[in-house]
């Protein structure tokens, strides 16, 4: 994109911006709990860039002990080991002995911040499929683990695995919804010869049939089932017609020997709806539809009667050639990631309370082992500046939060909250927007953070949303707007507003139709929304730019909307200036706009969007800061700049650098992975 401004009066812009130096901020008390300090880490890095002012580093604020891939497996020796991962960056690859129960392998997964499956070959080997593209290779009971690279081509996210024969592995990947396979003699091949459906982005579960050697894949975001032969590529579908309308085939898991054919337990989802199918294999029929199981962990007992899985915080029996009624009850117990069958031992489960549960049905008796699995610093998400100036980040995929003071250099944490998408504050209250299924929570600092006493409390979950990443504040009008990105699939992104008053949440529905409104600012009673023609992953846009558009808080109504940058496909970034005048960033340019003449003002291109790049869908990348020295900050594409606003030049300032907030003490403060950052200008 070329660097272009738009022709305007050069003196009427020097005037465009008196005294922004003395705009001042009034800084708001509230109490917010302050049990679990942390001390800011010894190896905090304060360093001054010549010219440019001073970088602190923060160090790491919110954390996690969350375990996902898990299975067991045998050493060498026959030792029997419970393996997981836990989350942080990079995530780690960790091996328990199932008999003493003592952590015996601890092994960083470098440049993955996460895993969602493990996976045990013929031949003994454990295989770690990564969240960065990556396949790993260990052998249980070792101190080693070999990186093998990327799987195919573009596939830059891998979901489940599945031991084949002889030695071979086969995965799911994103984006190209695709299914390799991994043999030590062949290395990496395309078993699906593309995507196993065309316009899909992920194959997100997996299963192997040993009886025919097929493989059946799960697909999204629009829910498929498809039977896949890896020795021709030929692929079958088989979802009925009647569950077409779900986003994903989201887990599943084969359950071989069962009475008249082998089943497949294959759980589709759409929003926060959930429903575990039970398909014979022999017919393809869905026999029954059961309720929201741990599909992915549920194991046939060794006489091939009963099928054990979890539910709801309690292990289960049914036997699947009666109704769904009459399942069992067993015993209490956190849901199982997987299940094993040792002879004479009985049933032994890796959950997501990080134990190792064993059950012996023959004696009806069961242990539970806690896992003592380390809290790891995870990515944040977001960052916002509290009510009463501490600065607020959210985590990554296992949520949470840390509050850090300013004043003391001290963190602490917060439990609770799944990955907050987007915060803002009205008052002493905290809004938050949570992933998944369009969550909305409102915090109130004045009582201590109880997730028990719903203080964070539950506003709504909104059917057909997702994630809520724009929030901004109407405090003239005294309501809260939230910008919604739709759920998987889907596009038209809704324009939420909750008045504290009544606890009510009118939803204005796609205000821009098709499109998703991923920022949001506002100012006497007008609403400013940026869009990014992308939706829910695994939707095809069918508008072409990013627009903004004008809501009237007062009449509810869209006044006005255009597209402040031409061939950009989404206005990321909103902020209106103390001179009226609005700012954002559209795709790669920082654009000023006039909200009196309803016209672009200037255009500054920040970075270069290449025609490939400019086809990855993008809701979030720009963040702006009217800084009261006069100067205005920003981050995009990872880079901190600074603009004079009088001449609008511009300036990089750091690398790797993301989200941006500016405190009360009127530092900024920005996101470098699991980091929390500050700069003084």
């Amino acid at each position: 994109m070329k660097k272009h401004i738009l022709l305007y009066c050069l003196g009427l812009l020097l005037c465009s911006f008196p005294g922004w130096g003395q705009t001042k901020q009034t800084a708001q008390t509230a109490a917010v709990p302050r049990e679990g300090k942390s001390a800011l880490p010894k190896d905090a890095v304060a360093r001054a860039t010549p010219g440019a002012g001073k970088f602190t580093d923060l160090g790491p604020q919110v954390g996690a002990a969350a375990i996902q891939g898990s299975v067991f497996a045998k050493d060498d020796q026959g030792r029997e080991m419970a393996y997981t991962v836990v989350r942080g960056e990079p995530a780690h690859l960790l091996g328990y002995d199932v008999q003493t129960n003592k952590l015996v392998v601890d092994l960083p997964l470098k440049k993955t911040d996460g895993v969602w499956d493990l996976a045990v070959s013929s031949d003994g080997w454990l295989y770690v499929p990564s969240a960065s593209g990556y396949l790993f290779k260990h052998r249980p009971g070792t101190q080693q683990i070999e990186n093998l690279g990327y799987t195919l081509s573009g596939e830059t996210y891998l979901w489940d695995l599945a031991a084949g024969k002889d030695g071979e592995i086969f995965g799911a990947t994103y984006p190209g919804c695709r299914v390799f396979r991994y043999h030590p003699k062949d290395g990496f091949s395309d078993v699906g010869k593309g995507p196993l459906v065309e316009g899909e982005k992920y194959v997100r579960s997996l299963v192997y049939h040993e009886k025919t050697g097929k493989i059946y894949a799960g697909v999204g975001s629009h829910a498929h089932l498809v039977e896949l032969d890896p020795r021709t590529g030929e692929k079958t579908e088989f979802l009925p017609q009647e569950f077409k309308d779900h986003e994903f085939v989201y887990n599943m898991s084969l359950l071989p020997g069962v009475k008249g054919g082998d089943r497949l337990l294959a759980l589709i989802t759409r929003g926060g709806e959930n429903k575990s199918l039970v398909i014979n294999l022999n017919t393809k029929k869905v026999e029954q539809v059961l309720g929201n199981l741990d599909v992915r962990s549920a194991s046939l007992s060794p006489d091939k009667k009963l099928v054990y899985y979890t539910s709801n915080g309690k292990l289960h029996t049914l036997d699947l050639t009666k109704p769904a009624e009459q399942a069992k009850e067993v015993m209490a117990t956190s849901g199982a990631i997987t299940m094993n069958w040792s002879k004479g031992e009985g049933l032994s489960m890796i959950t997501s309370g990080k134990e190792v549960v064993k059950y012996n049905p023959a004696t009806g008796k069961s242990t539970v082992a806690k896992l003592d699995v380390p809290e790891l610093p995870i990515p944040i998400q977001s960052v916002m500046s509290g009510p009463d100036g501490r600065i607020w980040t959210a985590g990554y995929v296992a949520g949470g939060h840390g509050v850090f003071d300013p004043a003391t250099g001290k963190t602490i944490t917060l439990k609770g909250l799944h990955q907050t998408e987007g915060m803002a504050v009205q008052g002493s209250r905290i809004y938050f927007g949570v992933y998944p299924h369009g969550r909305l929570y409102v915090y109130d600092t004045r009582k201590p953070w109880d997730m028990a006493q719903q203080n964070p409390r539950l506003i709504q979950q909104v059917q057909g949303q997702s994630r809520p990443f724009a929030i901004a504040s109407a405090d003239k009008k005294g309501t809260i707007f939230f910008g919604m990105v739709p759920e998987y699939g889907l596009l038209g992104g809704s324009l939420l507003e909750y008045e504290p008053q009544t606890d009510k949440l009118v939803d204005h529905k796609a205000v821009m139709e098709n499109q998703s409104i991923v920022a949001l600012c506002h100012q006497k009673n007008m609403v400013f929304g940026g869009t990014s023609v992308w939706g829910g992953i695994g939707a095809h846009p069918t508008e072409q730019e990013g627009k903004l558009f004008v809501w009237d808080a007062t009449t509810s109504k869209k006044v006005f909307e255009t597209v402040p940058v031409p061939g950009a496909k989404a206005v990321t970034c909103l902020k209106v200036a103390p001179d009226g005048k609005l700012w954002g960033v559209a795709g790669g340019t920082l654009f000023t706009y006039s909200i009196e003449e309803k016209k672009v003002l200037t255009m500054q291109e920040l970075y270069f969007i290449s025609e490939e790049r400019a086809n990855n869908f993008v809701w979030r990348d720009a963040f702006l800061v009217m800084h009261p020295n006069g100067m205005v900050y920003g981050t995009a594409n990872d880079e901190l700049f600074v603009v004079n606003p009088e001449t609008m030049e511009f300036q990089k300032l750091e690398k790797d650098a993301s989200l941006l907030t500016l405190g009360k003490d009127n530092k900024l403060y920005f996101r470098r992975g699991t980091h929390l950052w500050s700069y003084e200008p």
